[in-house]
Order: C-alpha cells, then structure tokens, then sequence
C-alpha cells in the first residue's frame, strides 16, 4: 500500500484545492479534536497573517493613490505599490493554506509543518527595497 506522500503528490491539483475548502476542514475526522488552546493559537496565527496581508494591500493601495509620481520615473509608484498588493493577495491565501495544514497536524498528532511565510514576506519585502532604491536613484537623477 503506498504512503501518504506518495498518494498526496499523485492527486490532481483540483482535489488537492478541494481538500482546502471549509467543508473539507469541517469533515476531517482524522485524528482527535486538541486541546483548545492550540486551536486558538493556530487561529491567532491565522488572524495576524490576515492583518500583515490587509497591511500590504493597503499600502500599496496608498502608494499608488497617495504618493506623488516620481520625477523621470513615472511608473514609479506602480513599481513600487504593485508588488505590495500582490504580496497581500499571496499571504492571505497562503495563511489560510497553512492554517489548515497546521490544524490537521494537530488533529493527528503530527509535527507542525514548516511555514513558508516568513520566507515569502522576507524575500518580496527585500525585492520592493531594491525596487525603491532604484526608484529613488533614478529618480533623482532627473
């Protein structure tokens, strides 16, 4: 009989997406409900992942409205608020997909998966601040 790794990366990418879905966390029976307190800080995790990515949305938002344009540089504030709202977009969905796996790991007793979140806000937030000294360099070149 094959492992669970095996028959996880043989599923197609629909039911992989469709294994995410609330009422496929709602029916997850496997394992035993944990203790509350994981629960909870599983869904504060979530939440404060929610709140960085609503941050990003917003201030890229308010780069590309607010900010006046950049002399020479006149996508500049698009170069720069941009990659903030799509980094938004991409934390929001990926704390949900680690929310879920994180509470599938508690139900069975499983280790918490690793996060790839801390990576993923470290290198965007480090790429818009190359993007920025660009910007800025070009910028004042003019």
């Amino acid at each position: 009989m094959p492992d669970e790794s095996t028959s996880q990366g043989s599923r197609s990418w629909p039911r992989r997406l469709a294994t995410l879905l609330p009422r496929a966390v709602k029916r997850d029976n496997g394992g035993t409900e944990p203790d509350p307190r994981f629960t909870f800080a599983n869904e504060r995790t979530f939440l404060a992942w929610s709140r960085t990515a609503l941050a990003l949305v917003v201030a890229g938002l308010g780069i590309v409205q607010l900010l006046p344009p950049f002399p020479g540089v006149p996508a500049g504030r698009h170069l720069l608020g941009l990659p903030l709202i799509a980094l938004g977009a991409v934390l929001a969905t990926a704390a949900y997909v680690e929310w879920v796996r994180s509470q599938r790991a508690l139900r069975r007793g499983d280790p918490l998966p690793d996060s790839v979140l801390p990576w993923i806000l470290a290198a965007t937030i480090t790429g818009i601040a190359i993007i920025a000294a660009v910007v800025l360099f070009l910028s004042a070149l003019r």
